[in-house]
C-alpha cells in the first residue's frame, strides 16, 4: 500500500512539481489545504516559494500555522523546502521581522552580495552531511542539490544542524529537530538526488 502525504496548499509553492517528485518516490499523494486530510496522512510536505510574511499570513490566516506546530507535537513527520523550510524558524527579516512558526531555532536573514557574488543564490551546490539521518541514505556527501533563496537561515551549529553548503558564508541547508526536518534546495529540481531524499522522507513516514 502506498504511504499518503499531504502536501499543504496555502496558495504559495510549486505545488505540481513536489507532487510530481513525491509521486516518483512511490507515495500516494494529496495536495490541500484540509487539516483533517494532512492530518490523516503519514507525513507533510510544506512547500514555498515567494516572500516570507506574506506566506507567513497564508498559514495564519488559514489557522494552518497553529495546526502545523500541534502536528509537529504529536511527532508528524514534517519536511519544509525551500521558503517552507524557513517558515520552520523563529523568524525572518524580510521585508521587517515576521515570527515564523518557531518549529526550528533561529531567524532567517539576507544573503551579502557581493561582486563576485550574486543574490539570488541560483543553481546547482554541494551539500556537505554534517549528521547521519534518513533523508540522506544512499546520497553521497557533497552531492549536489539545486538552490533558488536570497536568505538563509543563520543556524550556525547545534544538534539541528544536519547539512551545510558555502556560499559566501556556510549556510545551513538541511535541519531537523525530532519529526520536524527541512531542506534550503528544491529536492524536486534536483535530480536524482532529490528524489532520492524525497523517498527517503517517504520511507522514514512509513517506519514513524
Amino acid at each position: 500500500m502506498a504511504i499518503r502525504i499531504g502536501v499543504v496548499d496555502y496558495g504559495v509553492g510549486n505545488l505540481r512539481s513536489v507532487r510530481r517528485g513525491l509521486e516518483h518516490a512511490g507515495a500516494e499523494v494529496e495536495v490541500t489545504a484540509d487539516r483533517q486530510s494532512l492530518a490523516d496522512a503519514a507525513g507533510i510536505i510544506l512547500p514555498g516559494v515567494g516572500a516570507f510574511a506574506p506566506a507567513r499570513h497564508k498559514l495564519s490566516s488559514s489557522g494552518l500555522d497553529g495546526f502545523l506546530v500541534e502536528q509537529a507535537r504529536a511527532g508528524k513527520p514534517i519536511l519544509g523546502v525551500c521558503l517552507g523550510y524557513q517558515l520552520l524558524f523563529d523568524s525572518s527579516y524580510e521585508d521587517g521581522k515576521t515570527a515564523g512558526l518557531g518549529l526550528l531555532p533561529g531567524p532567517v536573514r539576507r544573503l551579502l552580495q557581493t561582486p563576485d557574488r550574486k543574490v539570488p543564490h541560483m543553481g546547482w551546490n554541494r551539500v556537505r552531511q554534517l549528521a547521519p539521518d534518513i533523508l540522506f541514505r544512499d546520497i553521497r556527501d557533497r552531492a549536489y542539490f539545486y538552490f533558488v533563496h536570497s536568505y538563509y537561515p543563520e543556524l550556525k551549529g547545534g544538534p539541528e544542524v544536519l547539512g551545510t553548503a558555502d556560499y559566501g558564508r556556510t549556510l545551513c541547508v538541511v535541519a531537523r529537530r525530532g519529526s520536524v526536518a527541512g531542506t534550503q534546495f528544491h529536492p524536486e529540481k534536483s535530480s536524482q538526488n532529490g528524489l532520492r531524499l524525497y523517498a527517503n522522507f517517504v520511507a522514514g513516514c512509513a517506519a514513524a
